[in-house]
């Protein structure tokens, strides 16, 4: 009877399931305590069964990182402008939710949902906002490097950063006689901290802000130019 369920179990795994269970288990515990034991245990199956599915645990963050780009919204009804921001905080939300994934969004194969994801953000730039090739790509990889540092930053950093700039500031204290009197304005971080608070979303709110007003003016430079500036002289 136990065989019986067991073979039940094996024919009803496929490869959705199997990455949607991973993903479950390394939002609970990180990519790197996410073994292909512990996966097969989690479905009730034997670790053999999985690489029916997956070649290995590499081709499986490819898959994870798939399900993450398939949460990631990029509207096609809007402006660019609005389609950026919306895509910028759908990529911060999904990882938050997933935060092993924090790094590993542009490694490995990517899967459709990846390329989809890919595919409409360049679109968006070239169809919708009109910028030139080279500044479409500049434009991508700057928003990149924004959400995902902004990303690794939430992650690594304290949740309550008040509070922990407080406890570091009491450590400074213990640890040297003239306290914080040599760091006059990190003192001001801790005491306007404490007053006003500190919200990650409202930090990357005011930077992606900088970010847009950027490529907005750079957008409309590149339409004064036209498809064809001027080449510059050549040295002789």
């Amino acid at each position: 009877m136990q065989d019986t369920a067991a073979a039940a179990g094996r024919d009803r795994l496929n490869r959705a399931k199997v990455l949607r269970a991973a993903v479950e288990l390394a939002d609970e515990g990180g990519f790197e305590a996410l073994t292909m034991r512990r996966l097969a245990a989690g479905l009730g199956v034997v670790p053999m069964a999985l690489y029916k599915h997956v070649a290995d645990k590499r081709e499986l963050l490819d898959g994870m990182v798939d399900l993450v780009f398939a949460e990631v919204e990029v509207p096609a009804d809007v402006d660019w402008r609005t389609a950026m921001r919306s895509r910028a905080a759908s990529m911060r939300q999904a990882l938050l939710g997933h935060p092993w994934a924090v790094g590993r969004m542009e490694t490995g194969t990517p899967g459709p949902a990846n390329l989809r994801h890919h595919n409409a953000v360049m679109r968006c730039l070239r169809r919708d906002a009109g910028f030139p090739f080279r500044l479409a790509v500049h434009a991508y990889n700057l928003m990149d490097a924004y959400v995902y540092g902004f990303a690794l930053q939430e992650k690594t950093l304290a949740g309550d950063i008040p509070a922990e700039a407080a406890r570091r500031q009491e450590a400074v204290v213990d640890r040297q006689p003239s306290g914080l009197d040599d760091y006059p304005y990190l003192a001001e971080v801790v005491t306007e901290l404490a007053k006003t608070g500190f919200a990650f979303a409202d930090e990357f709110e005011f930077g992606l802000d900088l970010i847009l007003d950027g490529l907005s003016r750079m957008r409309a430079q590149a339409a004064e130019i036209g498809p064809n500036p001027p080449r510059r002289p050549s040295a002789r």
